[in-house]
């Protein structure tokens, strides 16, 4: 039982890692655009998958694991983000700032967000 939990996160990482990257291909830029997405997104959907009363009655302790964990947690990236920000710094102290405190407003503002949409059963 414990093995099928195991792939089915590495499953989720393999998925969400590749659309990482593909967002990435899409969203070329000098700034962090494509981590301030991945991020945003991946706030809103946590949050939107972990409140939805009927997905988690639909689906097993596994798939859910493997979403939350493996494709969300694999998608969005924390290290990627302090990277850039340094690299931000050593650029322009402003953008750095900016690059911050837009990532944890917005970040938090798309979990509310999630959170929202999950306990009025909209669908999204």
């Amino acid at each position: 039982m414990r093995v099928n939990i195991y792939f089915a996160v590495g499953l989720g990482g393999i998925i969400g890692s590749l659309a990482r990257y593909m967002v990435s291909l899409l969203i070329h830029s000098e700034l962090p655009y494509a981590t301030f997405s991945v991020n945003i997104i991946g706030c809103f959907l946590l949050s939107f998958i972990m409140h939805h009363r009927k997905i988690k009655r639909t689906f097993s302790t596994t798939v859910l694991t493997a979403v939350q964990t493996g494709v969300i947690g694999s998608f969005t990236t924390f290290s990627t983000f302090t990277t850039e920000t340094i690299e931000l710094v050593n650029q322009h102290i402003f953008l750095a700032l900016s690059y911050i405190l837009l990532s944890i407003f917005c970040g938090l503002f798309g979990n509310y967000l999630g959170y929202q949409c999950a306990s009025k059963q909209v669908d999204v």
